[in-house]
């Protein structure tokens, strides 16, 4: 399947509507230049909810700076179906993210390390991580899939993290699912 970058790719936060990835990307650049000390965590993660006619997902990137802020967006894809099934559902989530990782090319990922690289004596960071809206507790359904996901996500070279500490995709994106 090919995209258009440009139409399959739009992303949104409550100020920005229709940015395209290299919108969204630099406004991260800009977040994350307002202090080049900052201990930045890049996470990216997707949620879904299924509706009567289709299957609504959400995937967000936030970009946060450890104690002093963040910028998000998201971006929506909706599959005009009900995905009933737990599994397409679950592993839907996660290429969404991939697709948005792997939009985070080396250069880009060169760019934004080279933001904090002379702070480093200072205490500076930056992280990349993946999270994926699944558990590994024996009550949660989705346990049986956390292998084979975190898998994915650590075979793209960045950091997966479930329930409880997998924020991006349980929370922020979950809340634009409904």
């Amino acid at each position: 399947m090919k995209y258009d970058v440009e139409r399959d790719f739009l992303f949104q936060n409550s100020q920005e509507r229709n940015m395209n990835f290299e919108e969204a990307f630099n406004r991260i650049i800009k977040f994350m230049n307002l202090d080049r000390s900052g201990n930045f965590r890049l996470m990216i993660g997707t949620d879904s909810q299924v509706h009567d006619r289709y299957t609504r997902f959400i995937t967000g990137i936030v970009i946060l700076n450890e104690g002093k802020g963040a910028w998000a967006c998201i971006r929506k894809v909706v599959i005009p179906r009900k995905m009933k099934m737990l599994h397409e559902r679950i592993s839907k989530e996660t290429s969404l993210t991939e697709e948005i990782v792997s939009m985070f090319t080396e250069e880009r990922k060169n760019t934004m390390i080279d933001i904090v690289l002379p702070n480093l004596y200072r205490g500076a960071s930056f992280t990349m991580e993946g999270h994926l809206d699944i558990g590994a507790g024996n009550r949660n359904k989705t346990r049986v899939f956390v292998e084979e996901m975190v898998k994915r996500i650590e075979s793209m070279g960045i950091e997966p993290k479930i329930k409880p500490n997998s924020f991006v995709a349980s929370c922020y994106a979950n809340r634009f699912t409904k």
